[in-house]
């Protein structure tokens, strides 16, 4: 379910809104604003379920996954995230839900690290961060628009080698794994 966020604080006030676009996944709504010095201005913010992204970390390696993603053309390695259209789940099990789909992994521990804005800037999107240890292989479940998905383990190293190289592009997965490497979670 897409969330509104209305805006009044002593910085900014919102005087109008109105949806420019929609579609089942995202809202663009366009707002006229004034600031705390009385000067009217205008932003354009995208509105978007909560995701889950999720760390799946077992004998020293992340899985990740390999999609090809449309708005930039070209594939990309992350880690594996999504929402879920159902507006009931909670973030444990969209993260559940999201590993098992894109990697056929299941859990035994599903543990909450932290909430990350996707780009606060533009987007009120939020990402839930979870650890998933105590991993087992099942089937794997993936929807039709994540046709040609490739998943694998890096080690560690790999990881981070790639972070060096700018073989990971990704924002989210970069600053999910940066914070669980800071925190000594990885």
């Amino acid at each position: 379910m897409l969330k509104s966020t209305p805006q009044t604080s002593p910085e900014i006030t919102q005087l109008t809104t109105r949806v420019a676009y929609q579609n089942r996944w995202l809202r663009v709504r366009e707002d006229t604003v004034r600031r705390a010095d009385g000067s009217d201005g205008l932003y354009g913010v995208v509105e978007r379920t909560d995701f889950a992204i999720v760390v799946p970390w077992q004998d020293g390696c992340v899985t990740m996954v390999e999609q090809y993603r449309y708005p930039i053309g070209q594939r990309l390695w992350e880690l594996p995230m999504g929402t879920l259209e159902t507006g009931n789940a909670t973030p444990e099990q969209t993260a559940t839900t999201e590993l098992r789909e894109e990697t056929g992994l299941v859990a035994a521990d599903m543990a909450f690290i932290a909430s990350l804005f996707q780009g606060p800037g533009y987007c009120n999107q939020v990402g839930h961060l979870f650890l998933a240890t105590g991993l087992t292989q099942g089937p794997l479940a993936r929807e039709t628009s994540e046709q040609g998905m490739a998943c694998r383990a890096f080690p560690l190293a790999e990881i981070e080698e790639m972070v060096r190289t700018g073989g990971l592009q990704d924002g989210m997965t970069l600053a999910a794994l940066g914070m669980l490497r800071i925190r000594g979670l990885l």
